[in-house]
């Protein structure tokens, strides 16, 4: 079973690290790496959730104080979004408040106008912030919240105010846990009654001490099966607001005696403009599951090799890793980890250029890798928990903890489902241009080539893009939301075909990167195993497409198979790769104590 053409070789793993951190890691990621495996960051046994809630504001404080530059953070996607793949590996809770102040509050506030704004109590952290835009009756719809935003012409102030019980802000962190803060509030501005549409307000929430001001009333939360965040439901009665608390840009602005100015008529796109903040987030959900989900492949790996188990004769014990049962899920999980880093690289590649003409397109990139990878994050931290056995359930071992607060990103900054139908409607009425099939014949071309796997992927692209397009051409007229329902499935299955295309064709060109001849052949062969995966699961339309042949068919679990075999030696360089928190993970108690020996696994 074991391949010897690749001896190991640290230089692999180290090529393995240069690629999946980039060239500048020393400065995006090592500063985070450092701070965050300390032994402030430790876990703690025992904490009750109010505990682990308080804990994690504590240590969002010392984030805070080892910034040069806190308020800056905001600004910088490459390591704001690095900052999440290791904050939350230590504590879900803290990498979800700190994404909130940073990403969702301040950078609010940077998006706007913040000349006339005091920014200096964020640097100290005087004020935490948060963010209040879905409201009980309104989620996926937060173009259609209530709370409204009275203008006052008498003080050319505001009145914030919750009409009904259904527009009660619903679910941000506003308990008085963590001290002093401050919420950026969506609003639609109302001005002698027009409603000119939904803008920000910032708005102080509790004083030093934790007390909520007047009119700000908040009811606790029952606890969620994610992160323990002091999630609460938020109302406001009345409560009076300075004519600065409007967060106001070009895209709405109010004048003191109340004339209102915009360059969008169209209210909706006033709304998407000023919680534009959510979709930086999305980029910074799809690093939480990405930092969560390589420390726990990297955990399951090192206990897989650890681990004592029948060798199936009498007397003759071998590590998990060797029983095909257990190392194909790791490695397949491997794979689809590395495509989806190295996709997601390239999405934060292409916000920071921030190329003119192609932030439409970029904004559907960056929502439709969220939802993908923080669905694999759920499926491969699922693979692991499994292959850790009991072990795995514990807390304290970077597994299921993770897994349940990852539950919160599918939803976060977007209902993954959601974020995909709007994808996909646009990409079947002009945001998507399918590759043309190629001249090639399929007969005689082989599934060890990787250029014919992509070329596979792309034409699974364009058959699920031309049932989508049949089904909308063909609907029923008259009734729109029959006809999109008659689109929507080939519809979805378009979005996935896409991003499954897009990561493998990132891991392909990762591995022509790679300085190391052992570690390119290593990662062509992961790629291979990624992109046989797909062709796998869709090879009845690829053969009716005419664009495989019945030997292929018949080749693919066998070439999936001795892929397996040959990526086996290579598993634990890999994960070395990820660079993991090496302090924590010396910590789990299922790689620090002596491994057990194991009951007999079923090869």
């Amino acid at each position: 079973m074991i391949d010897s053409q690749l001896p190991y070789s640290s230089q692999i793993s180290a090529d393995f690290v240069r690629i999946l951190f980039g060239p500048e890691a020393e400065r995006i990621h090592e500063p985070w790496r450092r701070l965050f495996d300390g032994p402030r960051f430790a876990f703690e046994e025992g904490l009750s959730r109010q505990e682990r809630t308080a804990l994690s504001y504590e240590r969002l404080r010392v984030v805070n104080a080892a910034l040069r530059n806190p308020v800056g953070l905001a600004s910088d996607i490459e390591s704001l979004t690095a900052m999440h793949e290791w904050a939350g590996v230590v504590d879900a809770g803290m990498a979800t408040i700190a994404s909130i102040h940073w990403n969702l509050h301040i950078g609010s506030l940077l998006d706007h106008d913040p000349g006339g704004l005091d920014l200096y109590p964020y640097t100290r952290m005087d004020r935490v912030g948060t963010f209040l835009c879905t409201e009980l009756d309104h989620g996926n719809d937060a173009a259609s919240l209530e709370t409204t935003a009275t203008f006052d012409p008498e003080t050319s102030g505001f009145i914030l105010d919750t009409p009904t019980p259904g527009a009660c802000k619903w679910m941000p962190n506003t308990s008085g846990t963590g001290g002093a803060k401050n919420a950026v509030v969506a609003a639609r501005l109302l001005v002698d009654g027009t409603d000119h549409g939904v803008f920000l307000f910032l708005t102080p929430l509790t004083d030093g001490d934790g007390r909520h001001y007047p009119g700000v009333e908040v009811r606790p939360l029952p606890q969620t099966a994610g992160a323990p965040v002091d999630h609460c439901a938020t109302s406001f009665r009345g409560v009076r607001l300075p004519y600065e608390a409007m967060l106001q840009a070009e895209h709405g602005r109010l004048s003191r005696d109340g004339t209102f100015t915009s360059t969008l008529g169209n209210p909706r796109k006033r709304f998407l403009r000023s919680v534009r903040r959510v979709h930086a987030g999305k980029l910074c959900m799809s690093a939480y599951s990405l930092g969560v989900t390589r420390h726990a492949l990297a955990v399951a790996m090192r206990y897989s090799h650890r681990r004592l188990t029948s060798g199936m004769t009498t007397g003759r014990k071998v590590s998990l890793i060797e029983h095909r049962s257990h190392h194909a899920p790791l490695l397949s999980a491997v794979a689809t980890t590395y495509a989806a880093t190295l996709l997601h690289r390239e999405v934060v590649r292409r916000w920071t250029n921030d190329v003119e003409g192609e932030q439409e397109e970029t904004e559907r990139l960056a929502a439709v890798t969220k939802a993908w990878i923080t669905w694999q994050a759920r499926t491969v931290m699922t693979e692991c928990r499994e292959r850790c056995g009991a072990q795995g359930l514990l807390l304290s071992n970077g597994i299921a903890y993770q897994l349940a607060a990852n539950e919160g990103t599918v939803t976060a900054e977007g209902d993954n489902r959601v974020i995909w139908v709007k994808a996909a409607g646009e990409m079947l009425t002009g945001g998507f241009t399918p590759t043309p099939a190629s001249d090639l014949p399929a007969t005689g071309r082989s599934l060890d080539d990787s250029r014919y796997l992509q070329e596979l992927l792309t034409d699974i692209e364009r058959v699920w893009h031309g049932r989508a397009r049949s089904r909308l051409r063909t609907g029923r007229r008259g009734d729109p939301l029959a006809r999109w329902n008659g689109t929507v499935t080939p519809a979805l299955q378009l979005v996935e075909a896409h991003v499954h295309r897009l990561a493998a064709q990132a891991l392909l060109d990762a591995a022509g990167q790679a300085s190391d001849p052992g570690a390119r052949t290593v990662l062509e062969r992961l790629h291979r195993l990624f992109a046989l995966r797909q062709v796998k699961a869709h090879s009845g339309d690829l053969l009716a497409a005419g664009h495989i042949t019945a030997d292929h068919v018949h080749r693919l679990p066998d070439a999936e198979e001795a892929l397996i075999e040959t990526l086996v030696p290579y598993a634990a360089q890999l994960t070395d790769g990820f660079a993991v928190l090496e302090g924590v993970m010396g910590e789990h108690p299922m790689l620090r104590a002596p491994a057990p020996v194991a009951e007999m696994v079923p090869a």
